[in-house]
């Protein structure tokens, strides 16, 4: 009876959260809007994270990868009573260790009066079609906000329209937070890419774009973080605040001494002063009990640290994350490997401590 009870409660908070018909809403283009997130703002795709210049030329894998919107956020004031939205998904994408929210739903942020950044709700999408409506938030007072949306972490979106009761104005944002210049560049693997957060704001990159108040650029590739010298010349590409180098989980030993110090090199061309933090892998709460995962992991930081320790004769401003610093706790994974919403903020606490000395 209880339990029966608790149901009709929570589906009675619901029917009284849903007055508004998002069909009865009014559409707006989020294409027009500044898009946060991304080194490729005028690819054919809207919702791309790499250049059209490279379909074709890196692998497939890492290219279809490229078109998942992780970190991507779309920006925008408005003074809607009501708003909701309305995204078709590239792929319907579903895995069994992360949230469908967390896969290809939305997340919805404003912007408060003491500048820091606070979650509204998200956008939870449908399970049948690859097209979502979505309440997010209503019966607001119609007063001007600033916003920013988080897109899918592990899909991309082929379109998307912010939608407003039909007195509201959506407009471009007046406020430059994040600050847009001198974005921070991460590139990693499926933890960098979002892998698994129950929302796209919960991913560790976009917890710290929040806490700097300054854009972050997600380049975390699924599995694929190999160090490809394609991805280095996309990051070199921006004139970043610090450029923060994530892969080894995706690397092995070998790749790693064939690979790194010249991935470091294709940026330090382009950037011969600007901050580059080396981040060892998590000692994964797998390598407790695993004897082969305990022995990786410690071989491949060995060799990273190796690298480094020589990179860093004549290079000063080169910098190192040992996995004692990272802060992830035993209770802090879905899966072994990879992270909850709770692992994904102790991540980004340690990265912020980091980062605020590299940046100091």
């Amino acid at each position: 009876m209880r339990r029966l009870l608790l149901l009709a409660g929570i589906a009675a908070i619901s029917a009284s959260t849903a007055a508004i018909k998002t069909s009865d809403m009014i559409s707006h283009d989020a294409s027009q809007l500044p898009l946060l997130g991304t080194l490729a703002p005028d690819a054919e795709k809207a919702y791309s994270r790499l250049p059209d210049s490279l379909h074709g030329t890196i692998r497939d894998e890492l290219w279809n990868l490229g078109l998942n919107s992780a970190g991507l956020a779309i920006r925008f004031s408005s003074d809607a009573s009501a708003i909701g939205a309305r995204w078709t998904a590239l792929n319907r994408f579903n895995m069994n260790h992360m949230t469908p929210t967390g896969i290809r739903g939305l997340d919805l942020y404003v912007l408060q009066e003491d500048s820091t950044w606070t979650t509204v709700a998200s956008g939870r999408p449908s399970l049948s079609s690859k097209t979502t409506s979505a309440m997010i938030m209503e019966d607001m007072e119609p007063k001007m906000r600033e916003y920013m949306l988080y897109l899918p972490l592990y899909d991309g979106v082929d379109s998307i329209y912010i939608l407003t009761d039909s007195a509201a104005r959506v407009l471009p944002p007046e406020i430059n937070l994040p600050k847009r210049e001198k974005p921070m560049v991460m590139y990693g693997t499926s933890i960098l890419q979002g892998g698994c957060a129950n929302r796209p704001g919960m991913a560790h990159t976009s917890i710290l774009e929040r806490m700097f108040n300054r854009e972050v650029v997600n380049l975390g590739f699924s599995g694929n973080a190999r160090l490809d010298p394609e991805i280095a010349r996309v990051m070199a590409s921006a004139d970043a605040s610090v450029f923060v180098i994530d892969p080894l989980p995706n690397c092995t030993a070998q790749l790693l001494d064939e690979k790194l110090a010249a991935f470091v090199a294709i940026l330090r061309e382009k950037h011969p002063a600007a901050p580059i933090l080396l981040v060892e892998s998590p000692m994964f709460p797998a390598h407790r009990f695993n004897r082969e995962v305990d022995s990786t992991l410690r071989e491949k930081n060995r060799i990273c640290r190796k690298i480094y320790d020589e990179l860093r004769k004549t290079d000063s401003n080169l910098h190192y994350m040992s996995s004692d610093e990272l802060g992830i706790g035993v209770e802090s994974s879905v899966d072994n490997y990879h992270l909850t919403d709770l692992g994904f903020s102790q991540f980004a606490e340690a990265m912020q401590r980091k980062l605020e000395a590299i940046l100091r």
